[in-house]
């Protein structure tokens, strides 16, 4: 099955070419050229966001290097842990809103030092699947269609992204280890 599975995954993404070429070949369309013209279309969009994701990234660097991270992560254990919750999953959940990368770079260590089949994994893996980059979506969304004022939006994303925490962290326990 895992086989098969792999094989698919392989070549999921070439044959979506192939599909796109052969519709566009068969429907009389310049396909080459087409995608030409939406690259040089996209380059004003690109210079447009640009300064909003760098003025993410520096934000995020700020966030760890000040420690304010760690004084956040400090600050929500106790609330973890009476939720039995564990501490590793914090970094997640604070990550998460701020970087796919990062976060991504964090379950990765979580998952060589803990393996698969832990709930500390499972969390984290639940968390990634059901938040989002917040800041990053916000800064290159906003940006590209040029509004500087995002009134609620922050709020209701960040609300959002913590009922997935807490639904993550429910799944988890009562699907994966019955608790």
């Amino acid at each position: 099955m895992m086989d098969a599975v792999k094989y698919i995954s392989a070549l999921i993404i070439p044959v979506f070419f192939l599909f796109v070429i052969v519709y566009g070949l068969a429907r009389r369309v310049k396909v080459y050229d087409s995608f030409i013209t939406g690259a040089k279309e996209s380059l004003p969009t690109i210079f447009k966001i640009f300064p909003y994701i760098v003025g993410i990234f520096i934000a995020i660097k700020c966030f760890q290097a000040s420690g304010a991270f760690d004084a956040v992560k400090n600050l929500l254990s106790g609330a973890f842990s009476l939720a039995g919750v564990p501490a590793e999953v914090i970094s997640i959940a604070l990550i998460k809103p701020l970087s796919g990368s990062a976060s991504t770079a964090v379950f990765t260590d979580m998952l060589k030092t803990f393996g698969p089949d832990n709930i500390t994994v499972l969390t984290a893996a639940i968390i990634m699947g059901s938040t989002e980059t917040t800041f990053y979506v916000i800064s290159v969304y906003l940006g590209s269609v040029g509004i500087k004022n995002s009134r609620y939006l922050v709020a209701v994303c960040l609300i959002s992204d913590l009922i997935g925490i807490v639904l993550a962290v429910t799944i988890a326990r009562r699907f994966f280890f019955n608790v």
